[in-house]
């Protein structure tokens, strides 16, 4: 190979080695995002969608947020000798060709202190935060019953 190919070459292969395989950029897909309404006004919502994988590889939701919350986090409500109890999700992990469902009752998004009062469907974005560091903007559509 002659100089002239190798310099011309060289700095696209110094920065295709430098630079993280994303997994062919591929990314779950969420569908199904609602929110529940409460029927009288709180200072926390749930929201609820099926996050499927479609990649090769396993995806993990580690977090979200949204501009609509003052905070949202992953939750799962269990039943522990005939009480409901809830808890924070750290990772939610979605495997290669499977998928998760957020679901009342289950796990879930916990919405704390919105900054408007939302009505029956109006939209706004949560935005997944994956272990990978990208992000995923989900519509979520605010609803009195699940879909």
């Amino acid at each position: 190979m002659n100089r002239s190919v190798v310099t011309t070459l060289l700095p696209g292969l110094l920065f295709a080695a430098s630079t993280p395989a994303v997994a062919g950029d591929c990314l779950p897909k969420v569908e199904g995002a609602w929110i529940r309404m409460p029927p009288v006004a709180m200072p926390m919502m749930a929201g609820f969608a099926r996050i499927e994988n479609p990649c090769s590889s396993p995806a993990a939701v580690v977090g979200a947020e949204s501009l609509a919350f003052a905070d949202v986090s992953l939750h799962e409500t269990r039943q522990e000798a005939g009480i409901s109890r809830m808890r924070e999700v750290e990772r939610l992990p979605v495997a290669p060709g499977k998928a998760v469902e957020l679901k009342p009752g289950g796990l879930h998004l916990m919405l704390h202190g919105p900054y408007q009062p939302l009505a029956a469907g109006e939209k706004t974005v949560i935005t997944l935060k994956l272990a990978d560091g990208r992000a995923l903007p989900v519509q979520f559509e605010v609803r009195k019953s699940a879909p």
